[in-house]
């Protein structure tokens, strides 16, 4: 006992622990909520820079009455408070898939809590992390839309589309965001130097800001601190009766007295919650708490104050509406009063002193906003390219230590060639404008029509809740929705016509990439045949080790028999690999490989599925066939150990390895395939069980058990002993073409576009980084 504490040491030193412990979640909560500024908010705090000019250059304008000023602030300040703050900060963020967030991840959730999906899908019992702790009885609300949606394909078909249109507008944003954001924070430039063209300004853009990315959180903190007191000085000075917007009566007042205009002018305003969605996107960088405090404690206050701040001072000079922002400056203000005095000259040079600073703090957070939402489109076409719906392309990870941080040349190179297409050929914040905010409101009504689904399928909800939701966000995302459409023709078709295109590419490719599964699936070769067939051509078993990759999880793939077929020999120890995208961001490495026999031990013969979450990136290939032959190892050596009498017919379960570098995981479901259940193990990565059945035909009574133990001792032995004779890998080199008899569309979406997508596509084996001197590849057409 502690006399003077007057408490057990034991609970002393608990208590420290727990304080400890408790102080170091704050310490890592506050760190990522710094870090979340130099990577979230940086298109949402340059927003002040434009909005006020684009909203104004249509036919609404100022009248000596303060009216439009204020109503267009209360628009702005209402428009902060519901869409980002309540919609996204306190409500979407709790839509999360396991710390990730996005629209694959409100897909994800769907496709594993019903068969709502197209994409790869699992139960909830295949992997441990994502299983329901607490499962509730089911509503029959949430029953009754499953149930509509598994009924009529159609509606999958358009949840998918739906999905891939919302993604291929956040695609949009980023050809977009550069554009609109550096040209209006470098704008400012054009009170300086009239004559000067807004085309070379955009270059500043491609400075190689990733290299110093450790500045990126105190450039933006510098932004909100130069803005939020900007906007305090000009709230006092100019007209501190502005505080009056925050009463949602002079939005009501707006609209009776602008009429149509005002509602026109909502396509500017809407510019105000550009880059809320990036909050929800880039949450699995960060933590819910993080971004909460973020936002709430930080960003939040400072926007509200430097709109007020820069209507404050609109109110009093409204012939400075196209450049107010700079020239609200409080510095700038005073050299224009005392610029009929004497001493002029010393007055310009004070005047510089505070403009400069802000053009480059301004210059900065627009390019570490413009880097952020390219980034984000960096990894939404990883995670589109993992689960089939975009065509393989080269995948750069920028850090061995944190995975989010990619890079992807060719994507990179295309958003910079059409940002530069669009600043020549709009030359013109305004139309830039426009279409940036039909492509930002599409992105967000997109989002509140998959919450509808997430809060009453997934949440399991009140089918209320979730329509007072989509109704209460849904209609003011209309409203801005509407009000962009109008602006089609002014530029707002740029988006449209952008995400076309990409949902063109995105669904043609993930039909073409079904219709192949679909043909290996019904094509698949039974194992009692291919050993029957195998027999009569006289098969050949040559020394080493053979890998045959596809997309197969039972059966042997078509592209291997064919193989077979006109070069009857393979090697000595064949293992099946099957690579798997699941609709889960990431996979434990527990219970990455299912490991099982194909056929009796004398075939040496094995199946290998591995399986990877949609956020996680591939392998580098060496280390992969280590591990992967160690887990064939190992399930070898774990099978001899759980090994039950030989006439039982049945294995059972085999735990994980006790070594940390060397887990398997081997749970494998029932044959469920046509193959023949005495022939084969078959595996179905979505149908998991606790249990693996090993149907042996070869053995046989109680007298043969010595042979059986000598027979598994040495296949440890043989698979070593044939890895040095050397490693091959097979990959199908395949042609998909429509049938004949196909509609003219499936023929051109097919042969045409599919066909155009594949040839310029990494191929297969670049793809699994297979070495060039070791592959083999079989050539086959598929006709779908």
């Amino acid at each position: 006992m502690d006399v003077e504490g007057g408490l057990p040491a034991a609970v002393q030193s608990k208590g420290r622990r727990t304080t400890s412990s408790s102080w170091g979640l704050q310490k890592a909560t506050l760190l990522l909520a710094y870090q979340s500024f130099g990577v979230v908010y940086g298109d949402l705090c340059i927003s002040p820079v434009y909005v006020y000019k684009n909203t104004f250059s249509g036919k609404l304008r100022l009248h000596e009455e303060d009216e439009e000023i204020l109503g267009v602030l209360s628009l702005v300040f209402w428009s902060l408070t519901l869409i980002p703050l309540l919609k996204y900060i306190i409500l979407v963020l709790g839509a999360d898939d396991n710390g990730e967030g996005g629209t694959f991840a409100l897909y994800s959730l769907m496709c594993r809590r019903s068969r709502m999906g197209l994409l790869n899908n699992i139960h909830e019992g295949s992997l441990s992390a994502y299983n329901q702790k607490e499962p509730r009885e089911e509503l029959k609300s949430s029953l009754a839309i499953k149930g509509f949606f598994e009924k009529h394909y159609s509606l999958r078909v358009v949840l998918l589309l739906f999905v891939l249109m919302g993604t291929s507008m956040v695609i949009g944003d980023g050809v977009l965001t550069p554009t609109m954001s550096v040209l209006s924070a470098v704008s400012g430039l054009r009170i300086k130097f009239p004559e000067l063209h807004e085309i070379g300004l955009f270059a500043l853009q491609h400075c190689g800001t990733h290299r110093v990315g450790f500045l990126f959180a105190p450039i933006l903190l510098a932004w909100l601190g130069c803005i939020g007191g900007i906007g305090i000085y000009n709230i006092f000075k100019w007209n501190p009766s502005v505080i009056r917007a925050l009463s949602p009566y002079y939005i009501y007042n707006f609209f009776r007295k602008a009429g149509q205009d005002g509602w026109s002018s909502l396509g500017g305003i809407v510019l105000c919650i550009t880059g809320a969605e990036a909050m929800f996107a880039d949450l699995g960088h960060f933590s819910k708490l993080s971004l909460r405090l973020g936002f709430t404690i930080v960003v939040y206050p400072c926007l509200v104050l430097a709109y007020m701040g820069e209507a404050a001072y609109l109110s009093k000079h409204r012939e400075d509406l196209q450049s107010s922002f700079y020239k609200a400056l409080p510095e700038l203000q005073t050299n224009l009063l005392l610029v009929t005095y004497p001493t002029k000259q010393e007055v310009m040079v004070r005047q510089d002193r505070v403009f400069w600073p802000v053009l480059v703090i301004a210059t900065l957070a627009t390019v570490v906003g413009s880097q952020a939402i390219i980034s984000a489109t960096f990894s939404i076409i990883s995670q589109c390219r993992a689960l089939g719906c975009f065509p393989r392309i080269k995948v750069v990870h920028t850090s061995s230590q944190v995975h989010g941080q990619i890079y992807i040349p060719e994507v990179n190179w295309v958003l910079m060639f059409l940002c530069l297409a669009v600043t020549l050929g709009f030359r013109d914040t305004e139309m830039i404008g426009n279409a940036y905010g039909l492509a930002v409101i599409l992105v967000m009504f997109a989002t509140t029509c998959l919450m509808f689904l997430v809060i009453t399928t997934v949440w399991n909800r009140n089918v209320v809740l979730a329509a007072l939701f989509t109704v209460g966000f849904g209609s003011i995302e209309l409203m801005y929705l509407s009000a962009c459409l109008a602006k089609v023709p002014h530029g707002g078709w740029l988006p449209l016509l952008l995400s076309l295109i990409t949902l063109l590419a995105m669904s043609t490719w993930h039909y073409g990439t079904k219709k192949k599964k679909e043909y290996e699936l019904q094509n698949k070769v039974c194992l009692d045949r291919f050993l029957s067939l195998s027999s009569d051509i006289g098969l050949v078993r040559v020394p080493g080790v053979g890998f045959v990759y596809s997309s197969a999880v039972n059966g042997v793939p078509p592209m291997f028999a064919h193989f077979v077929t006109n070069f009857p020999a393979f090697h000595r120890v064949l293992i099946f690999v099957s690579i798997q995208t699941l609709t889960v961001p990431k996979v434990s490495p527990d219970e990455r490989f299912l490991v099982g026999r194909v056929g009796p031990p004398t075939n040496q013969l094995f199946r290998c599925v591995v399986r990877y979450g949609y956020k996680e990136g591939r392998w580098d290939h060496f280390n992969f066939e280590n591990q992967l032959l160690m887990k064939v190892v190992e399930f070898l050596e774990m099978q001899e150990e759980a090994s039950e009498p030989a006439d039982s017919g049945e294995l059972s379960v085999i735990p994980a390895s006790p070594r940390p570098q060397q887990i398997v995981d081997v749970d494998a479901a029932a044959p469920t395939a046509s193959c023949s259940s005495s022939s084969a193990c078959e595996i179905d990565p979505s149908v998991v069980s606790r249990r693996v059945r090993f149907e042996e035909p070869w053995a046989g009574a109680g007298g043969e058990e010595e042979e059986e133990e000598e027979m598994k001792s040495s296949e440890v032995k043989t698979l070593l002993e044939e890895r040095e004779s050397g490693v091959s890998y097979m990959i199908g080199h395949t042609c998909v073409q429509a049938d004949e008899s196909s509609p003219a569309v499936k023929k051109f979406a097919v042969n045409i576009v599919y066909g155009f997508l594949r040839r310029n596509s990494r191929s297969p084996a670049a793809e699994l980084g297979v070495p060039h001197t070791s592959l083999i590849e079989v050539g086959m057409t598929y006709r779908v």
